[in-house]
């Protein structure tokens, strides 16, 4: 028997009524990953989780980002190259990690540049972050505004602390993908190796290296403690994370939504940068209850090896004139 045509109109009705409810409940518009080689404890994770669910709540669930950590989705390397092709949406990245691609990333990393964080945010918030994010989306990469922290990085060894210069000789190092890295260690008179962090555990437990260098915060939440001895406080290098996504993924989304985005993921790099300060003398101490022994250094030997070494001189000519001024600008005068 045929519907009437009152059945009909009803039917429709309740089509359009629950309609809506029903393309909801099939999921998000929008489902972009975020990846990143941090282990999933680190704070970064923990704010980025959070930054997540705000944005799918501010859309109404209509934007979801799904986080993966841990290098799930492959090495630093690789998700660079994902992230520039499109099989991911975002990722962050550590200037140094990125300067193979775009190298003034590498400028905020000089060896023993800067002195604190408070030297660090005014420059990274202002023209000298400006002018590396001008560089960065001359790729097929959009930089978001806030640069997530990651801190000041320190050599990790397993047969004795690094006191002085001359304690670096011939040591072999770990060292993340970057030229920046070996240059550095190189020119103090190390054997960098470059390995990926996701393999780094492992190469320090089979003694493939002796020694490795991060931030603390890195150094507890990837249990480096349990294949390491020594912390020498070096503070040697400043990195943070650039949060990067893919341009023709991020131009796909409504500007009301990219807007969202933006905002929050901004306002939690800031509050992320937050924690990590606050934590710093925490982790130190976690990491002596945890076994290891930590000793502090006097830097200026080891920045006047690396003038000696030519070191300065040499990164000055690679970056520029233009680039290194507004370094100098915020972190004093380096050659």
């Amino acid at each position: 028997m045929k519907p009437t045509r009152r059945a009909l109109l009803v039917s429709s009705a309740a089509a359009l009524s629950f309609g809506p409810a029903f393309v909801r409940a099939a999921g998000p518009e929008f489902s972009y990953k975020f990846g990143v080689d941090l282990p999933g404890t680190h704070p970064t994770i923990t704010w980025m989780n959070k930054a997540a669910e705000r944005i799918k709540a501010e859309t109404n669930g209509r934007m979801e980002i799904q986080v993966f950590a841990n290098s799930v989705l492959g090495s630093s390397t690789d998700m660079i190259s994902q992230v520039r092709s499109g099989a991911l949406e975002f990722h962050a990245q550590s200037g140094p990690g990125l300067s193979q691609l775009v190298p003034s990333t590498g400028l905020n990393s000089m060896g023993f540049a800067f002195k604190s964080e408070e030297e660090i945010w005014p420059a990274m918030d202002g023209a000298l972050g400006a002018h590396i994010r001008s560089q960065i989306a001359k790729t097929n990469l959009v930089p978001f505004d806030a640069m997530w922290g990651h801190g000041f990085r320190h050599i990790t060894r397993s047969t004795g602390p690094i006191v002085s210069p001359a304690d670096m000789n011939n040591i072999k190092v770990r060292v993340p993908p970057g030229l920046i890295f070996v240059s550095l260690f190189k020119a103090l008179g190390a054997s960098p190796t470059t390995i990926n962090f996701n393999e780094l555990y492992s190469a320090l437990q089979t003694k493939v290296v002796d020694a490795q260098e991060n931030p603390l915060a890195l150094i507890l939440t990837g249990k480096l403690y349990e294949v390491q001895k020594y912390v020498s406080l070096t503070g040697h290098m400043w990195a943070g994370y650039w949060f990067l996504a893919n341009r023709r993924s991020w131009e796909a989304l409504p500007v009301s939504i990219r807007d969202i985005v933006s905002r929050i993921v901004n306002e939690s790099a800031k509050g992320q940068r937050a924690e990590l300060a606050r934590e710093e003398s925490a982790y130190s101490q976690e990491l002596v209850a945890k076994g290891l022994v930590i000793n502090r250094v006097d830097k200026g030997p080891f920045r006047e090896k690396l003038s000696e070494a030519g070191y300065y001189r040499e990164w000055k000519a690679k970056f520029g004139d233009e680039a290194w001024t507004l370094l100098e600008k915020f972190a004093g005068r380096l050659a």
